[in-house]
């Protein structure tokens, strides 16, 4: 995190959009217009709080700034906006998106920005799993217009599988910034009590853990095939996409393997390409 504080919008600009090579920006392009309105609306929001965990300054700003944006939100849903969120004014009112989830969004952003998470118990793992990706699922899935039920239990898949995902993708770089998301119980298990994120890393049976939890990953990926399968076609398309696109991620570190130097893995042009026009035609 800087060491100086990030100056926070006062509004959710286009700066927040996601990049045009994004799996995300290609799935939301999927949408219709005023669904991909909305989904874009929800993403800035996501990335405004995200920069106050990550570029928000010292603890006390980061914390006060994100006790306004839980601030914006209720007053956003009780009818007095915030310039910030008056973007998020029309999808909440045709979609019937919840407060609760944008405070889980911040609660997870929080769960960042006070104290560098480090070997968290698998119970705190999935509560940040839960708030800062299926949280934005069960947004994102009635914007998308998939039914109720289904569409929580894809939230709750989904946004595991992709968390879990990047967590695989990215040990390295967050052991350099003091993090270590992989779980305290299967550290245990291959003889680490309380570990550095470096030391952790850098164990010679750190590919235990790993394989552990690409394990835990590919079953929510396995559970949300299943879901999607159930639900009609028109309405998954960005969720089928999404969750093509970030298992090619999944597969490329588990093809590469644990053992150090580790490279940084990125499918390949062709492999992205052939996910987007499979799900993005069908």
């Amino acid at each position: 995190m800087s060491a100086t504080a990030t100056p926070m919008p006062e509004t959710l600009s286009a700066d927040a959009l996601p990049a045009k090579s994004s799996s995300f920006y290609t799935a939301m392009r999927l949408l219709p217009k005023e669904r991909r309105e909305a989904m874009y609306a929800v993403y800035a929001f996501c990335r405004a709080v995200d920069d106050v965990a990550d570029d928000g300054g010292p603890a006390d700003m980061r914390r006060a700034e994100l006790v306004r944006w839980g601030a914006d939100i209720d007053a956003l849903y009780a009818g007095r906006p915030a310039p910030r969120v008056r973007d998020l004014v029309e999808p909440i009112r045709r979609y019937g998106l919840l407060r609760e989830d944008f405070h889980a969004v911040i609660d997870g952003m929080a769960m960042d920005a006070f104290e560098d998470i480090v070997a968290p118990d698998e119970v705190t793992l999935d509560l940040y799993c839960d708030r800062v990706a299926s949280a934005v699922g069960r947004l994102s899935v009635r914007i998308f217009g998939i039914p109720e039920a289904e569409g929580i239990a894809l939230a709750h898949h989904e946004g595991r599988a992709l968390q879990l995902t990047n967590i695989l993708r990215d040990i390295d770089e967050d052991a350099t910034r003091g993090r270590l998301y992989l779980p305290r119980e299967k550290l245990r298990a291959i003889g680490l009590t309380d570990p550095t994120p470096q030391a952790a890393i850098d164990h010679p049976r750190i590919g235990e853990v790993c394989a552990a939890l690409a394990e835990e990953a590919e079953e929510h990926y396995r559970q949300t095939w299943a879901i999607i399968a159930r639900c009609p076609r028109k309405v998954t398309k960005a969720p089928r996409l999404m969750a093509a696109a970030y298992r090619l991620y999944l597969d490329a570190v588990l093809a590469r393997g644990w053992a150090k130097p580790r490279a940084r893995v990125k499918p390949g042009k062709a492999a992205l390409i052939a996910v987007a026009l499979k799900h993005g035609i069908i």
